[in-house]
C-alpha cells in the first residue's frame, strides 16, 4: 500500500472554476501569428522571381504579344500556388511535431493531484514541479524543498538562483534542483516571458552545406548578369529592339539564376524532418541535421538508452537488528516525496507488491537528491518523534553512518558483489536521536537492476560499421560499467574511471583516447562536459542526456540528444528529442539525416549544372550566331518544367552513405561543372548540325532546341542522383513520374506547336530522345572518369 505522506497545502481549483477561468484568460499558450492566405500570396508576389516574371509579362503586353502576357501571368500564379501548398504541408507537419513536444504538469484539481497538458493551466492553479521541469506559467512559490531556478532564458544569467517560499517565478525558467509547489498567477500572453521555448526552431542558423550552396548561387547570379550584359551589348550592336532584348534578358535571368534554391532546400529539410518524426526523433534545430549526418562519435548514456530503463528492486540486504521489511518500509517512506524518480518508483512498486503499510507520516521537509549530494533527505514526524531518513549512493550514505567492523565488512562485501553482477545499489540510513545527518544507523541496501535492451548490441555494431565510434558515459562504478561495456562489445570493455580521467590532460589527448574506450565510469556532469568539449575538437560528436545536469554537455555537443524520459528543460535545449527509448532510434535518426544530406547534395549538384549549361550555351550561341536559340516564353516554360521534378527530389530514393557525409565543395563544384560542360557540348553540336548542316527553319530549330534542353536536363537527374551507374540505382517513383510526365509534356508541346514558334515531326521528337539518351551515357562515363581520378 502506498504511503500516506501529507503536505499542508491548498485544495486547488474545482472543475467549474477552471472552465470559467479558461473562458476568461484562454489557454496557457502564446497564440501563433498566422498570416492570411492573401497576405502570403502577396509576399510571394513581391519576391525577386515574381517581379521578373511580372516584368516579362508586361513587356510582352507592350510588344503586342498578348498570349505570352497571359501565359506568363498564369505560370506566375501556378508557381506561387505550388509554393504555398508545399509550405503549408511543411507548416502543418511542424505544428504536429510541436504537439509531440507539449509539456505536461502535475496540478491540484478538485482536491486531487492529476497530470494535464500545460496549456490547460489557469491562474489560481496549484502545480508541483521537480528538478529539470520547465515552469509553464508565472506564479508564487507556496512550498520549497531545496530549490534553485535557472532563469537564463529570461535574464541571460547562466547560474541558478536559490528560491524560497513567497518568491515569484516566471514562465520559461526551470528548476535546477529541488521540489516546489507553485500557485499560478499568470498564463499565456499575460506571462512575463510571453513566448514558448518548447518548440521546433524553424528560424535557424545556416549550415555549412547551405552556406556553400548559397555562395555558389551568388557566383551563378554574378555569372548570369555578366553573360546577360555581354549578350545585351552584342544584340544592341545588331540593332535589336531594346524592349525585346530586355524581355529576353529577363527570361534568361529567370531560367539561369537558382533564385528558388533556398526555398527548395528548406522544403527538403522540413520534409526530411517529417520522415525523422516518423522514426520517433523530433528535430528542434533544423540546421543540426547536417551535423547529425556528419556525426562520427557518440557519447551515450546508459539508462534508458542502452538499458531498458525498467528498474526493479532485485534484492534487499538488511543490517544489525533490521530485517528485509524494515529496509523496504523506510525506503518507501524516503521515496514518497519524489514520485517521478525512476529509482523511487521501483521502490514504491516493490513495496506495493509486498503490501508494506507505512501508516500516516507527516513530511516536515524533503531535500531531493542532486548530482552533488547524491542522496535525498526526508524529515518526518511520527507520533511526536522526529525521524531523518537518507537514501542514496552507498558510499555517500555510509560516510554519514556509524558502523561496527562486522557491519562494515558485510556492507562492503555486498557492494562488491552487486558491482560484479552489474547491479546498482541504494543505501538507506535512519536517525531517530538527532535531526542531523550524522552518526546515522545503516538500515540496509537495495539492489536495483536495469537489463540491457535487446537491440543495443546490434545497433552499436551497425554504428561502428558506419563510421561512428561509440562510448558509454555513466555515473555507475567501474565494475558495473565494465560489465555492460563487455556485453555490448564496446572496445573489449575498456573503462576509464573518474580517478584516471582527473589525472589525464585532455588538451593533449588524440582521437584514439575516445575510440579505444568502451565506457567512462563514475562520471559527474562537469566531467561529461569536459569529455564533450575536448571530443568536439576531434570529432563531430553527438551526446545523449536525460537530466538537468546534462544541460551543459548537451549544449556543447555538435548534436545534443534528449532521450525519451529526459526532463523538460533538457528537451527544450536539445537539438533532437527522442520519443522512444533505446539507441535504435539514434541509429534511425542518423540514417534519415544522411538521406536528407544526400538529397540536398543531389539537388544542388543538378541545379548548378543546369544553370551553367543554360547560361554558357546561350551566351556562346549569342556571340557566335547573334541569336537567342529560344524565345522568352520558351525559356520561362523551360524553367518551370525544370522546377517541377526538383520538388520531387525532397522524397527521392537515395543510398545511405556508410561513412559520415562530408562537404567537399571543390569536388562537388568540379562534378557539376563537368556535367554542365557535357551539356554545353551536347547543345552546341546539335545546334551546329541543325543550323549549319541541315539548314532547318529557324522556328523549327527553336522548338527542337527547347525539347532537347528539357529532355537532356531531366535525364541528368538520373545520373546526378547516384554515385553508382545510373541504371543500377534509379531514383524514387515520385522522381521518375515527375521527370517522365514533364518530358512527355514537353514532347507534346513540340509535336503540336503549342507555346512553340513551330511544331516538329514525330521523327525529330524520337531523334531528340535518342540524342539526349546518348549524351546521358557520355555524362555517365565522365562521372566514372572523375570518380577514378579523385579516388587516386
Amino acid at each position: 500500500m502506498a504511503s500516506k505522506i501529507i503536505f499542508i497545502m491548498e485544495s486547488g481549483l474545482s472543475t467549474q472554476q477552471v472552465k470559467d477561468l479558461l473562458e476568461k484568460f484562454g489557454y496557457n499558450e502564446i497564440p501563433e501569428k498566422k498570416n492570411n492566405i492573401l497576405l502570403k500570396f502577396f509576399k510571394k508576389l513581391i519576391s525577386p522571381t515574381s517581379f521578373m516574371l511580372l516584368a516579362a509579362s508586361l513587356l510582352s503586353l507592350y510588344l503586342g504579344k498578348i498570349f505570352d502576357f497571359y501565359f506568363i501571368l498564369i505560370l506566375l500564379v501556378i508557381n506561387i500556388v505550388i509554393s504555398l501548398w508545399q509550405e503549408n504541408k511543411a507548416d502543418t507537419a511542424i505544428r504536429k511535431l510541436n504537439e509531440n513536444l507539449s509539456q505536461k504538469t502535475k496540478v491540484k484539481r478538485d482536491g486531487n493531484w492529476v497530470e494535464i497538458e500545460s496549456r490547460l493551466l489557469v491562474p489560481g492553479d496549484i502545480i508541483e514541479l521537480s528538478s529539470g521541469e520547465i515552469i509553464p506559467t508565472d506564479g508564487e512559490i507556496l512550498d520549497a524543498k531545496n530549490i534553485s531556478i535557472n532563469e537564463s532564458a529570461l535574464t541571460g544569467e547562466s547560474l541558478p538562483k536559490d528560491k524560497k517560499i513567497g518568491d515569484k517565478v516566471f514562465s520559461g525558467s526551470f528548476l535546477s534542483t529541488g521540489l516546489a509547489q507553485i500557485k499560478v498567477s499568470a498564463t499565456g500572453k499575460n506571462t512575463n516571458f510571453g513566448k514558448t521555448v518548447f518548440s521546433v526552431e524553424r528560424i535557424m542558423k545556416k549550415s555549412l552545406l547551405e552556406k556553400d550552396v548559397l555562395d555558389i548561387s551568388k557566383f551563378l547570379t554574378i555569372f548570369s548578369l555578366i553573360s546577360v550584359t555581354i549578350l545585351s551589348v552584342v544584340f544592341l550592336l545588331q540593332k535589336v529592339s531594346f524592349l525585346e532584348l530586355l524581355t529576353l534578358d529577363l527570361s534568361l535571368i529567370i531560367a539561369g539564376i537558382p533564385i528558388s534554391l533556398p526555398t527548395v532546400m528548406t522544403l527538403i529539410i522540413e520534409f526530411g524532418v517529417i520522415a525523422l518524426a516518423a522514426k520517433n526523433a523530433i528535430v528542434r534545430r533544423l540546421s543540426s541535421l547536417e551535423d547529425l549526418a556528419n556525426v562520427n562519435y557518440l557519447l551515450t548514456d546508459k539508462t534508458g538508452t542502452l538499458t531498458e530503463n525498467k528498474i526493479t528492486v532485485q534484492d534487499i540486504y538488511a543490517y544489525d537488528s533490521f530485517n528485509h521489511k524494515d529496509v523496504l518500509f523506510y525506503a518507501n517512506l524516503a521515496s514518497a516525496s519524489n514520485e517521478k524518480d525512476a529509482l523511487n518508483i521501483a521502490i514504491k512498486d516493490r513495496a506495493e507488491k509486498e503490501h508494506i503499510n507505512t501508516g500516516n507520516y507527516k513530511v516536515k521537509n524533503f531535500i531531493p537528491a542532486d548530482s552533488s549530494r547524491k542522496r535525498s533527505t526526508t524529515y518526518l514526524l511520527h507520533n511526536s518523534e522526529d525521524i531523518v531518513l537518507t537514501l542514496g549512493a552507498p558510499q555517500i550514505v555510509a560516510s554519514l553512518c556509524k558502523m561496527d567492523k562486522k557491519t562494515k565488512e558485510m556492507f562492503e562485501g555486498h557492494i562488491a558483489e552487486l558491482a560484479q553482477k552489474g547491479d546498482r545499489a541504494l543505501a538507506i540510513a535512519i536517525n531517530t536521536k538527532s535531526k542531523e545527518e550524522k552518526n546515522m544507523h545503516l538500515l540496509g541496501l537495495l539492489a536495483m537492476s536495469d537489463t540491457l535492451r535487446p537491440d543495443a548490441k546490434s545497433v552499436i555494431k551497425f554504428l561502428e560499421e558506419n563510421g561512428i565510434g561509440v562510448s558509454m558515459v555513466t555515473g555507475d562504478n567501474r565494475a558495473i560499467a565494465s560489465k555492460i561495456a563487455k556485453e555490448l562489445l564496446l572496445d573489449d570493455g575498456k573503462v576509464i574511471p573518474k580517478s584516471v580521467l582527473d589525472q589525464t590532460n585532455l588538451a593533449k589527448i588524440k582521437g584514439d583516447f575516445y575510440t579505444s574506450t568502451g565506457a567512462f565510469a563514475e562520471i559527474l556532469p562537469e566531467d561529461k562536459l569536459k569529455l564533450v568539449e575536448r571530443a568536439k575538437s576531434l570529432f563531430v560528436i553527438a551526446s545523449t542526456g536525460d537530466g538537468v545536469n546534462d544541460l551543459p554537455a548537451i549544449k556543447a555537443a555538435n548534436v545534443g540528444i534528449a532521450v525519451k524520459n529526459a526532463v523538460g528543460a533538457l528537451k527544450a535545449t536539445a537539438d533532437i528529442v527522442l520519443l522512444t527509448s533505446g539507441i535504435g532510434v539514434i541509429r534511425d535518426a542518423i540514417i534519415e539525416s544522411r538521406k536528407i544530406f544526400a538529397r540536398l547534395y543531389t539537388y544542388s549538384l543538378y541545379r548548378i549544372s543546369e544553370s551553367l549549361r543554360l547560361i554558357i550555351t546561350i551566351t556562346v550561341l549569342g556571340i557566335l550566331y547573334k541569336v537567342y536559340p529560344l524565345t522568352p516564353l520558351q525559356i520561362i516554360v523551360l524553367a518551370l518544367l525544370n522546377d517541377i521534378p526538383i520538388i520531387s527530389l525532397a522524397s527521392d530514393r537515395v543510398k545511405i552513405a556508410t561513412r559520415p557525409a562530408k562537404i567537399d565543395a571543390k569536388k562537388r563544384f568540379g562534378l557539376s561543372s563537368l556535367y554542365g560542360l557535357v551539356g554545353i557540348a551536347n547543345s552546341l553540336i546539335l545546334f551546329f548540325i541543325v543550323k549549319n548542316i541541315l539548314n532547318l527553319d529557324w522556328k523549327v530549330i527553336q522548338t527542337i532546341y527547347f525539347l532537347k534542353l528539357t529532355v537532356s536536363g531531366h535525364m541528368l537527374i538520373y545520373v546526378a542522383h547516384t554515385k553508382e551507374r545510373w541504371w543500377k540505382f534509379l531514383p524514387g517513383k515520385s522522381v521518375i513520374w515527375a521527370t517522365s510526365l514533364t518530358q512527355l509534356f514537353a514532347s507534346l508541346l513540340a509535336l503540336t506547336g503549342f507555346l512553340m514558334p513551330a511544331k516538329i515531326s514525330l521523327f525529330w521528337i524520337i531523334f531528340i530522345w535518342i540524342w539526349s539518351f546518348g549524351f546521358m551515357q557520355i555524362t555517365e562515363i565522365m562521372k566514372e572518369v572523375q570518380k577514378k581520378l579523385t579516388s587516386k
